[in-house]
């Protein structure tokens, strides 16, 4: 009897410690195949924006029209949610966005894009949460690249009111003007 409890005991360590390498091997983000990035923005008064996003890896495969459809919600990233927080009010493209937290989509198309500012925020990334959760939509420019980008990346340029807000990959660039709310 007391060699099965030692068994017994002794699987059950096995297991719990199996998990813990599992949970520690998620945590670490870094590891993943679209590993955590990071964009910013600090207007001349330090206010700033942060974006916070997967940045997935185009791996030799068809991005735009393919692995991403056009005419469809795309989370603008991997994993979890694309996440934008402003600690100031803003515009973007033209439209009012309060100081806040909130999640980014896109809707691509090949010559213009959709950025969609939701309201809901905390989710996985996908699905879409749908349009009664969107506080904005605004229409993004799209360019052509001129070589290929293999890490999708979100990024913040100098404007010319604020800042340019542009996400490239593959050989597309898809950008919005932002600025401080007058």
């Amino acid at each position: 009897m007391r060699n099965r409890s030692l068994i017994v005991c002794s699987a059950l360590l096995v297991i719990v410690a199996a998990f813990a390498v599992h949970a520690f091997a998620q945590a670490d983000k870094t590891k993943r195949p679209s590993p955590p990035a990071k964009a910013e923005w600090k207007f001349a008064d330090g206010k700033k924006i942060t974006v916070e996003y997967s940045s997935p890896r185009m791996k030799g495969r068809k991005i735009y029209g393919g692995l991403v459809p056009y005419g469809e919600v795309w989370r603008a990233g991997a994993n979890e949610a694309t996440t934008f927080v402003t600690d100031t009010n803003i515009e973007v493209g033209g439209k009012a966005v309060a100081a806040g937290s909130y999640t980014l989509f896109v809707i691509p198309e090949q010559n213009k894009w959709t950025l969609i500012v939701s309201n809901k925020t905390g989710e996985w990334g996908i699905p879409y949460p749908g349009e009664a959760s969107d506080l904005i939509r605004a229409d993004m420019k799209v360019s052509t690249l001129p070589a290929p980008v293999d890490n999708f990346t979100i990024a913040f340029d100098k404007g010319a009111t604020g800042s340019i807000l542009r996400m490239d990959w593959e050989t597309t660039r898809a950008y919005i003007e932002i600025s401080k709310q007058k």
